[in-house]
């Protein structure tokens, strides 16, 4: 098959702002004629990127619906496609817009009117990982010795993420963010996000509404958020040594252990008016009516503190929709098995199966580890659903044809008694097994449930994935959605 392109669409509706981008993706073969086939996105070309309009809001605690889609409607004018030119992207919502009434009902709306296959999703954790790849941290990790760590901040929160390697080392996130004091230029404070009320209160600053400020006041809250913030990511101190104000910034449990970091960077709005001026009173401060300018400086001042290198990220304001738009697809193997009247499917939780070559070996362990899995399952998930989840199976690098056949027995049968009703069965295999084993499935299953089997795709026990309608009839789009990377241990991977 000669290379293909595919339309992407990145739609990032933050706190403070929202972006649209539209990418083209290159798929490629990268196996050699002797082998199985293997295509990868090999080159993202940016072909739009939206004005950065402000959220629009009804009021305190819901979205605009109605005119963000205004928003988007001229967008996809402006770039000269249509919803039905997209294959994948993602619409993702952040910061503390993800906290709105309304929001999971118009993050959904918006992925649904921008074609097939445009996920929505939200999470700090994603948000996180999609703004490290977007700003270039995971690419720069490649080149150092120490891990790489990107801090995106924008109006809500600090999403950050860790890279070792080219691969995600975990995410941590924090309440700092330039919208969470509101302030006029006469140092009236008009609001304070009931997020970041818990640190003021055991930093010891005392603040509300209608209450009048002055700079030096406001200077002084910015820069001990940010020690705070930055004390826990170089492990100058951490929440269990005591800090309690560490904790109170914190959303989420720390990390099991926090990486030695050799450089870092910031994206998001505050890590572009890091470059600007440093406001010097209330009024340059308030400029947007609220605090993102101090915020900024006392950053970029507090970063210089600390034996880490502060480098310029690739994208800053934009590394979150680039993320969303250019970086969160991968190609499945073009050896699937499936049923595409099946597909696409969205947000399809991921339960893992490891199969040691000891248990390959032997039928009565193979059975024992597929009932094993499926009575997990069943305890999870509803027995009407179509699919209730997707399988993962690693660990079979050398799988025989009668090892295959006990696998298949096992994984049917068990299927079939957990989930009667289900029309669909996924599975999703780490090596190039998916054709073979999805057609021993379909055989036994008789085409109920369908089956969509594939392969090269690497993921783990609560992440979800989102899958695409074919390519070409062989490959499958395939979004990898890592919901909760903060409880991983460090140096896991995310494919």
């Amino acid at each position: 098959m000669p290379d293909q392109w595919i339309t992407s669409v990145g739609i990032d509706i933050g706190t403070s702002t929202t972006k649209m981008i539209v990418s083209r993706l290159k798929l490629t073969r990268t196996s050699s004629a002797l082998s199985l086939p293997r295509y990868d996105i090999v080159e993202r070309e940016l072909l739009y990127a939206s004005p950065i309009h402000g959220t629009p809001l009804l009021g305190e605690d819901e979205i605009d619906a109605e005119r963000i889609g205004e928003l988007l409607s001229q967008d996809y004018e402006k770039a000269g496609i249509s919803p039905r030119d997209l294959k994948t992207g993602a619409v993702i919502i952040t910061g503390e817009t993800a906290n709105k009434k309304n929001a999971s009902r118009i993050v959904h709306l918006l992925a649904e009117r921008s074609g097939d296959f445009v996920v929505a999703t939200a999470g700090a954790d994603l948000e996180g990982l999609l703004a490290g790849k977007g700003a270039g941290a995971d690419r720069r990790s490649m080149h150092t010795r120490g891990a790489v760590a990107n801090l995106d901040v924008g109006g809500g929160t600090a999403n950050v993420a860790f890279f070792a390697r080219g691969k995600p080392a975990g995410t941590v996130t924090f309440h700092v963010g330039g919208r969470l004091i509101q302030v006029d230029p006469a140092g009236t404070i008009e609001a304070v996000s009931p997020s970041l009320r818990p640190w003021l209160e055991a930093s010891g600053f005392a603040i509300s509404p209608g209450q009048t400020v002055g700079f030096p006041l406001l200077r002084e809250i910015c820069a001990a958020m940010c020690r705070d913030m930055l004390d826990y990511l170089a492990r100058c101190a951490l929440p269990a040594g005591g800090k309690e104000t560490i904790r109170k910034l914190m959303l989420g449990d720390p990390l099991p252990s926090v990486p030695v970091l050799e450089e870092w960077t910031v994206s998001g709005g505050i890590g572009g008016l890091m470059a600007a001026k440093a406001p010097d009173s209330l009024a340059e401060t308030a400029v947007h009516g609220d605090i993102g300018p101090l915020l900024a400086h006392a950053l970029r001042q507090c970063c210089e503190r600390y034996p880490i290198r502060l480098a310029q990220p690739d994208q800053t304001v934009r590394a979150t929709v680039i993320g969303a738009g250019m970086q969160s697809t991968e190609i499945s193997g073009a050896t699937v098995h499936l049923d595409a009247s099946l597909l696409p499917i969205r947000n399809l939780p991921v339960l893992k199966l490891d199969i040691s070559p000891h248990m390959l070996a032997r039928e009565a362990l193979l059975k024992e580890a597929a009932a094993g899995v499926m009575r997990t399952a069943a305890s999870l998930f509803e027995q009407d659903a179509s699919p209730p989840f997707a399988l993962a199976l690693s660990g079979m690098k050398h799988c025989s044809y009668e090892s295959l056949q006990w696998l298949s027995d096992a994984l049917a049968e068990r299927f079939r008694e957990a989930f009667p009703a289900s029309r669909a069965m996924v599975v999703v295999c780490e090596n190039d097994l998916a054709k073979a084993l999805g057609q021993s499935l379909d055989r036994r299953c008789g085409g109920r449930p369908g089956i969509v089997c594939i392969d090269q795709i690497r993921v783990e026990y609560g992440d979800y994935i989102d899958l695409g309608e074919p390519i070409s009839g062989v490959m499958i789009p395939v979004v990898v959605k890592t919901l909760a990377f903060h409880n991983r241990t460090v140096g896991g991977t995310h494919a």
